[in-house]
């Protein structure tokens, strides 16, 4: 059975379900999610996922929200990404900072710089936001000294998780350049076989709505 993936292609969390989807060879098809038209806000788009949020991952009759609970499935599901049984919690711990640090501050500094009119852009709180991430590039690019991947010696959710918005080429003061830890990783990653571009993998691009 194919597995749907509600999703857009500008969501970084939708894109870390799409290629984990991808890397693992499950058959999926993704189902575009029209957010910035209020689709993930409506009642029918509720019924599906109450926290009216991308990505939903169905797969016959369960249906899945939250990207890390995602990867979590899918992982159960294809025993991939999950690293050695002793991995297991410390690629949990990745994926919860990711989570919490990373990509729920990437998320809206990358909106609030690019997707809203720039008459409604609140400078001082995307500078605040900026300046937050600056930390969190700075763990992942120490973590990453001496590392292939976050954990252990093979791609694993916590990769998947931690990866996904630094792929997108909206400006939202992240140089690759400047983290070279960071990125030889991300070079690493879209190494990999089947490895897509975000807007590649998922319907839904800024220059839908230019």
């Amino acid at each position: 059975m194919t597995m749907k993936l509600k999703c857009f292609g500008e969501s970084g969390h939708s894109y870390k379900a799409a290629l984990a989807l991808e890397l693992s060879d499950i058959e999926w098809e993704p189902i575009f999610v029209d957010f910035f038209n209020g689709e993930s806000r409506s009642e029918a788009f509720r019924k599906t996922n109450i926290m009216g949020e991308c990505p939903v991952l169905i797969d016959g009759a369960t249906s899945i929200s939250q990207s890390g609970v995602i990867l979590q499935y899918i992982a159960d599901k294809t025993g991939k990404f999950m690293g050695k049984p002793d991995d297991k919690y410390e690629v949990l711990r990745w994926v919860l900072w990711d989570n919490h640090k990373l990509s729920s501050q990437v998320g809206p500094v990358r909106f609030m710089m690019n997707f809203l009119p720039e008459d409604k852009r609140p400078q001082a709180a995307t500078d605040f936001i900026r300046g937050r991430l600056k930390a969190a590039y700075s763990t992942l690019e120490t973590h990453l000294e001496g590392r292939d991947w976050i954990v252990g010696d093979a791609l694993t959710a916590a990769d998947l998780s931690c990866c996904s918005y630094l792929y997108y080429p909206e400006p939202f003061g992240f140089e690759r350049k400047e983290l070279p830890n960071i990125d030889a990783w991300l070079t690493r990653i879209s190494d990999l076989p089947g490895w897509k571009h975000p807007y590649d993998l998922m319907p839904g691009n800024p220059s839908d709505r230019a």
